[in-house]
């Protein structure tokens, strides 16, 4: 009941979040001049900007698709007389369908929780087996976060005061990203190199809120942390025993995150703007999504806006804040939630029709 009720939630919670987004922004910003400084965007900039998101995307999905394949293979050859028909299923655009499936309800949940889930869902209907699908998406995961740690680490040791210049009073939003995302990370690997001892502190813990009535006792929610705990022991192994595949992953999450923060620099060209550097626009990017990327927002709406309006007011300048804001947001957001949407109903339309 409480699982329906929170489906029915989540939508309206999301629609309200991103009409007082617009609202906060459009109010503040003369509608007139922003329409009239989008139309100084040179469109060559702008297909390269929206080839950066659709980029961004579909890196995650080769990623996905890189792995299962390495992971079934692996599956394959442990067991010679277990014939496992996903492999061949297994198709690279079925991949991007998974990863665009998973930004969809990533966008629509508080933290980013669904996306996970809907793309276990995808894979378990194409008869992917769900021990390979999990293990890959943790891969995935860990690495997504382990690399926006480690561009955080980098901005700070290098460029700490600037960094303060521009962020103002939300710096300290991003040293509250930037330890929420180190922690998340920490916890991952802790329940991969210590999953018994994590698993024994679970028990403890859920025993004592049992006793002081704050749980109560659940046989699915123990064996649901166990799977969880095997699941990233499993991720470990997996890491180990594959190191050329593991540091591809590692290079192509790179190349991901880069991507989207690439976006606003042909932004900032394409409006014909000069006198601050790729590099330096790009840091500021992904301080940015550093600073919003873990707080329980659907899709960090609102906090983005905000936290990208303050940062980049002297590089885009009030004449072109507000567009750049709209056009930035708008297709690493908007414009990738759209099409993720699109994708997910023709997916689920697809697999009804089976």
């Amino acid at each position: 009941m409480k699982s329906k009720l929170s489906k029915k939630i989540q939508p309206v919670f999301f629609f309200i979040i991103m009409l007082l987004t617009f609202y906060a922004v459009f109010s503040k910003n003369d509608l007139t001049q922003i329409i009239t400084s989008l139309r100084k965007l040179n469109p060559f900039y702008f297909i390269c900007a929206s080839f950066s998101a659709v980029f961004f995307v579909c890196m995650e999905g080769f990623m996905i698709w890189f792995l299962l394949k390495a992971c079934l293979e692996t599956n394959r050859s442990h067991s010679s007389t277990h014939v496992q028909p996903t492999g061949n299923q297994v198709s690279l655009f079925r991949c991007f369908s998974y990863s665009f499936i998973g930004f969809f309800f990533s966008g629509i949940t508080p933290s980013a929780t669904g996306g996970q889930p809907a793309q276990l869902i995808a894979m378990k209907k194409d008869n992917i087996p769900l021990g390979s699908g999990s293990l890959v998406l943790m891969v995935v995961a860990v690495f997504y976060k382990l690399i926006l740690v480690i561009i955080g680490a980098v901005i700070l040791l290098f460029w700490k005061e600037e960094l303060a210049g521009y962020f103002g009073n939300y710096l300290m939003l991003f040293y509250l990203g930037i330890l929420l995302n180190a922690l998340l990370v920490f916890f991952l690997l802790l329940v991969m190199f210590h999953g018994k001892w994590m698993e024994s502190l679970f028990v403890y813990v859920e025993k004592f809120c049992e006793k002081i009535h704050i749980c109560k006792p659940s046989f699915k929610r123990k064996e649901a942390f166990h799977h969880l705990i095997s699941d990233y022991e499993e991720t470990l192994q997996f890491l180990i025993s594959h190191p050329a595949k593991i540091l591809l992953t590692a290079i192509c999450t790179l190349l991901q995150r880069s991507s989207l923060f690439l976006l606003t620099c042909f932004i900032y060209q394409g409006f014909g703007l000069s006198g601050h550097g790729t590099l330096l626009i790009m840091a500021l990017q992904a301080s940015v999504y550093i600073s919003v990327d873990m707080l329980p927002l659907p899709g960090s709406q609102g906090i983005s806006e905000l936290v990208y309006a303050s940062v980049f007011a002297s590089v885009f300048t009030e004449t072109y804040l507000a567009s750049s804001m709209c056009v930035t947001r708008g297709l690493s957001f908007y414009f990738l939630l759209i099409l993720g949407s699109v994708i997910s109903l023709f997916y689920s339309r697809g697999q009804r029709a089976k």
